[in-house]
């Protein structure tokens, strides 16, 4: 398909060719040696995607994804969208069947990294969160990602409220909420690698990303911190 946003001259020039993205996109990251030819690569899912108060399109995910082994947070990384069939939780998306969407190329570039979350060591506790500055020439975002779709932003519910997100890798998975700890709040949704930075929703509410060990953080925590930080991903709302 053609990355272009230019319009064609055919009858049909309204169609936007642009590959869609939004709250449950697949992300592929950190390939060595080459985005051709990977034989090591990292896989997570986007969160939302919206706006800030500069107009720019921009994509969150989880910052434990650019974070490397020596914890050097890696602004300025290239994104991929995952190009591999998302998976459920019955059958997850085989990870050594990941591709990286070479026909669109990269989506995006990581301009922010957030303190991660850090649960299971004694570093500093975040909300877990990266900015990813959007290609409008290659993506247009969409509030649709397999069985969810985002059309609000809130706070997350009492606890006992039915929550669902959608991750590449296991898809729909769906738990109540059970409380708070920290920063975060805790649930019974099931996730697996690949799906750090899935989308909570309650409805077609996102209310958090999720990153693991049955915990999220909240959206509206992380667009107050993007508000308070400023630059790309300030003032942070849905695009569509």
């Amino acid at each position: 398909m053609s990355i272009s946003a230019v319009p064609s001259a055919s009858a049909d020039s309204h169609t936007d060719t642009r590959t869609p993205v939004g709250g449950g996109t697949g992300i592929v990251f950190r390939m060595s040696p080459s985005p051709e030819a990977p034989t090591s690569l990292f896989i997570c899912t986007l969160t939302a995607v919206g706006r800030d108060n500069a107009g720019n399109l921009v994509a969150l995910t989880n910052a434990h994804c650019f974070i490397d082994d020596k914890g050097n947070k890696l602004v300025g990384e290239k994104v991929y969208r995952d190009a591999s069939p998302a998976g459920t939780a019955q059958a997850p998306a085989p990870i050594p069947n990941t591709r990286p969407d070479l026909e669109t190329g990269p989506i995006g570039t990581v301009t922010y990294v957030s303190t991660p979350n850090n649960l299971l060591n004694s570093g500093p506790k975040g909300l877990d969160y990266a900015v990813i500055l959007l290609d409008e020439t290659r993506v247009a975002p969409t509030s649709t990602v397999g069985e969810v779709t985002i059309s609000s932003i809130g706070a997350p519910p009492a606890n006992g409220v039915r929550m669902c997100k959608q991750g590449h890798r296991t898809g729909l998975t769906c738990g109540i909420k059970l409380g708070t700890h920290n920063m975060w709040f805790t649930h019974l949704i099931w996730t697996n690698g690949g799906d750090s930075g899935s989308p909570v929703v309650v409805g077609q509410t996102l209310v958090g990303n999720a990153w693991g060990a049955q915990h999220s953080s909240p959206i509206l925590s992380i667009i107050d911190e993007m508000n308070a930080n400023g630059g790309v991903g300030a003032g942070f709302h849905l695009a569509y």
